[in-house]
């Protein structure tokens, strides 16, 4: 493994830790007065900062080389540099055209869409114009089993009706969200649970969609995207809206979720990174019985293991960048589930060290950290919990050694 970057790619590394030194970080304080304002607008500092990241070429960086001439052509080794810097803020990726969901929605665009799916809904992404969803929870039922959705998606005619109920749809909230992906099932008594089900594209304004409410996270409505809970009510959409064919939604989940979870631990390293930092200046400038707490032995050692924990997420993740770009995000399932689980581990660990150094104030919304928890916390779900995961790794490796015995 080498992972000395080139030129070029220490190049965007500076000029993305630069805008976010001129341009993110200095914004924190008006980006949360104008969601507050608005809750489920796109904040107009976003919209003014997006146009400074795209005149700048810092657009669309998590696309690999196979979706050319879509993004910039990065490998997932050269990206994972660029989205830790992004993730020391929470909303700073959506100024690069790099944020979930619509980064998953794009490359499932890209990657299984027709011609007219592009044009229509992959193209406006890709300029930043609109917003999409991805809607495949479900309240009713173990999601993290994708074979148990129930949203049931009948074909009549040239049309497919769909009725169901989904919860945790990120950014569907957001009055920019034109588009929504749908997983439910199309072929429910076949004999293979893994063909049972489709993927549709549903815009967000068809009759019969209902957001009812926005979703809470430890607390937080994650505004100005949201989590929502949708009501799909006899909604028809066109045959042409379903992505690749029926039975092949399972496909397509699993197509989409590879990149997806790793580009979450990317942007964690540089979540916990952050929050490393903040401990560490709260440590040096905190005086407590007369002593700075950098002084104390503990203190010490809290920011000691945070380092050695956070610096082992980062070469795992970068090592699964790696094993992707070369074998293929199939060939580096193991490795992708082990950094699924080991990133949001490890950041909840390093910011909740944070919170306790920083004493009450790192409770409050004087500090990114208790966003920072709720965030890590949820990506202990997000995209599969934690157990799933293990699951699958122990299987695995354990048919590994069946195959050796």
């Amino acid at each position: 493994m080498n992972f000395e970057y080139s030129e070029k790619v220490q190049g965007l590394i500076q000029q993305v830790r630069d805008f976010m030194h001129a341009h993110i970080l200095p914004n924190e304080a008006l980006h949360t007065e104008q969601v507050e304002a608005l809750p489920w607008e796109t904040p107009e500092i976003i919209r003014q900062l997006k146009e400074k990241a795209r005149a700048a070429g810092l657009w669309n960086l998590f696309l690999p080389k196979e979706y050319e001439p879509y993004g910039a052509g990065l490998t997932n080794l050269e990206y994972a540099p660029l989205a830790e810097e992004m993730g020391r803020v929470l909303w700073a990726s959506e100024v690069f055209n790099c944020s979930a969901p619509d980064t998953g929605n794009m490359e499932v665009l890209a990657k299984y869409g027709n011609d007219a799916q592009r044009r229509t809904w992959l193209e406006p992404l890709l300029a930043g114009e609109i917003r999409s969803a991805f809607a495949m929870t479900e309240p009713a039922v173990a999601s993290s089993d994708a074979t148990n959705v129930e949203t049931s998606m009948v074909r009549e005619g040239d049309e497919y009706v769909i009725n169901g109920r989904k919860f945790y749809a990120s950014g569907a909230c957001r009055k920019q969200c034109k588009i929504l992906i749908v997983m439910g099932k199309t072929d429910p008594d076949n004999a293979s649970r893994h063909l049972q089900q489709s993927q549709i594209l549903v815009p967000i304004d068809t009759p019969g969609v209902s957001v009812i409410r926005p979703m809470h996270v430890l607390g937080y409505n994650d505004s100005p995207e949201g989590h929502a809970e949708i009501l799909f009510e006899n909604v028809r959409v066109p045959e042409e809206n379903l992505i690749l064919g029926e039975g092949r939604g399972f496909e397509v989940a699993q197509g989409r979720l590879g990149p997806g979870r790793i580009h979450h631990c990317m942007r964690l390293i540089g979540t916990a990174q952050r929050a490393l930092e903040l401990m560490i200046d709260r440590a040096n400038n905190r005086i407590a019985f007369g002593y700075p707490l950098i002084k104390q032995q503990s203190v010490r050692e809290d920011i000691a293991r945070s380092a050695c924990q956070l610096e082992q997420a980062r070469l795992m993740t970068l090592k699964a960048a790696d094993k992707m770009d070369m074998a293929g995000n199939k060939g580096a399932k193991n490795l992708i589930a082990m950094i699924k689980i080991v990133a949001p581990n490890m950041a909840l660990d390093v910011i909740d060290r944070a919170m306790q150094i920083h004493g009450a104030a790192g409770l409050s919304q004087d500090t990114p950290l208790a966003h920072m928890f709720a965030y890590a916390r949820t990506l202990r779900l997000a995209d599969g919990p934690d157990q799933v995961h293990m699951m699958q790794l122990g299987r695995d490796l354990a048919r590994s050694r069946d195959s050796v015995a």
